[in-house]
C-alpha cells in the first residue's frame, strides 16, 4: 500500500523502486509545451511575465515530485491520465529523482534571477535553455539526459532504464547505411534552398520592415520635454550584447527604445 510521502512505487518483481515512464515521459511533454511556448513569447517580444508564471509553476511541480509524491505532482497527473490506457513501462526511480533535482536546482536558480531579482542575461536563456533540451530528450526520445549523469556519480549503477539501455543488448543494434545518410543531406539542402526562394521571393519592402522595425531615435526615454538621464543610464547596452549582436533584443527585453 501506498504511503503519501515517498518516492516511487514498490513492487515485488523489481529490485529497486519504480516509476511508470509512460507518465514521465507525458509529463515531460506537458511541460516541455508550456516551457516553449513562454520562452519564445520572452524571446520574441519581450514579456517575461509568462515566463515568471511557468517558473512558479515548474518549482512547486519538482517541490511536489522530490519532497513529497510524484503522483500528486499536477503535471505527473495528467500525464499519467492520458496514457492511462497504455500497458505501464516501468523505469527505477533512483536515476529519475537525481534527474529532477537537476531541474528543481535550475528552477531554484530561475525563481532567484527572473521572479524575485527581475534580472535579463545570458545567464537566463541557458538555464532556460537547458531545461528545454532536458525535457525534449525526455519526451521527444525517452532519453533521461539526468539519469546518464547519475551514473557518473553513484557506484550502484541506474538499473531499470527505458528502452533497457541500461542492460547489455542482446538485439541487434540498428545499422545506418550511406544512402540514409545521403537522404538526410539531401533532405537538408533542400531545406535550405526552399528557405533561400522564400526570403528572395518575398518584398523588399515587407521584409525589411518584419527584421528592422522602426525604433525611436533617441537612446533615453523623454519626459515631459527632456531626457530622464536615469532612463538612459539604464537602457545603455552592455558590452556583452553588444559582441553578442543582441542589441535590439536586449532593448527590447528591457523595454529600452
Amino acid at each position: 500500500m501506498q504511503t503519501f510521502f515517498e518516492f516511487g512505487e514498490k513492487r515485488p518483481e523489481y529490485a529497486v523502486r519504480v516509476l511508470n515512464e509512460r507518465a514521465v515521459r507525458a509529463s515531460a511533454g506537458i511541460l516541455f509545451f508550456f516551457a516553449m511556448t513562454t520562452f519564445m513569447n520572452a524571446w520574441l517580444v519581450g514579456n517575461f511575465q509568462p515566463t515568471r508564471v511557468f517558473v512558479l509553476a515548474f518549482l512547486t511541480e519538482f517541490f511536489i515530485r522530490l519532497f513529497i509524491n510524484p503522483r500528486y505532482a499536477p503535471a505527473m497527473i495528467i500525464g499519467a491520465w492520458v496514457v492511462r490506457k497504455q500497458q505501464p513501462e516501468y523505469a527505477g526511480a533512483p536515476q529519475k529523482r537525481f534527474a529532477w533535482g537537476i531541474g528543481f536546482t535550475l528552477a531554484c536558480a530561475m525563481l532567484y534571477l527572473l521572479v524575485i531579482k527581475q534580472v535579463i542575461s545570458p545567464i537566463n536563456m541557458l538555464a532556460c535553455g537547458v531545461c528545454l533540451i532536458l525535457m525534449f530528450f525526455e519526451t521527444a526520445f525517452g532519453i533521461c539526459i539526468g539519469c546518464k549523469v547519475y551514473n557518473w556519480f553513484n557506484k550502484e549503477q541506474a538499473q531499470l532504464c527505458p528502452g533497457g539501455v541500461c542492460e547489455v543488448p542482446t538485439w541487434d543494434k540498428p545499422k545506418f547505411s550511406f544512402a540514409q545518410l545521403g537522404v538526410l543531406l539531401v533532405f537538408a539542402l533542400g531545406v535550405y534552398a526552399a528557405a533561400q526562394w522564400v526570403y528572395s521571393s518575398a518584398s523588399a519592402d515587407l521584409t525589411g520592415m518584419a527584421m528592422h522595425p522602426r525604433q525611436p531615435p533617441a537612446e533615453a526615454q523623454v519626459t515631459g520635454g527632456t531626457t530622464d538621464p536615469a532612463e538612459a543610464e539604464r537602457c545603455k547596452v552592455p558590452a556583452f550584447a553588444k559582441a553578442m549582436g543582441h542589441e535590439d533584443k536586449w532593448k527590447l527585453h528591457n523595454n529600452c527604445p
